[in-house]
């Protein structure tokens, strides 16, 4: 039934933030941006490296999501990276504290977390040759 993930939708604090972050932090390219004047809202929609879009949006006044200590709903977004160390590198260089590096238990592959301008933890998990779900 499922053939994969089309998009994630983000709505964020700041727009212009939010897009910088997931553009030039990220690499993220755009591959359509609205302005909806009906709504006072943008929506840019961003291809990930590899497949998949992030949708992010603007919305006046819209509420805060708690999104610790492990509240319910979408927990965190992955992104898979060829070579971990130069991820966190590229992060750090735009001033973005990132978590120690884990291991997962299960692959043995490695990973950390960062997080957005608002706070939304991202995941950076390494592809490796035991990592058959990649």
């Amino acid at each position: 039934m499922l053939a994969g993930i089309h998009h994630v939708a983000i709505i964020a604090s700041d727009y212009q933030r939010s897009k910088r972050f997931y553009t030039h932090v990220l690499g993220c390219q755009i591959v359509d941006e609205n302005y909806r004047p009906e709504r006072d809202s943008y929506k840019l929609d961003l291809a990930i490296p590899g497949g998949g879009q992030i949708e992010l949006f603007s919305f006046p006044d819209a509420p805060e999501r708690p999104s610790r200590p492990e509240a319910q709903g979408l927990r965190h977004l992955s992104f898979k990276v060829e070579n971990l160390e130069t991820a966190i590198s590229q992060l750090k260089s735009h001033h973005i504290e990132v978590e120690p590096i884990r291991i997962d238990p299960y692959t043995q592959c490695r990973f950390t977390f960062f997080q957005d301008p608002d706070g939304l933890p991202l995941e950076l998990y390494e592809i490796g040759k035991s990592d058959t779900s990649a």
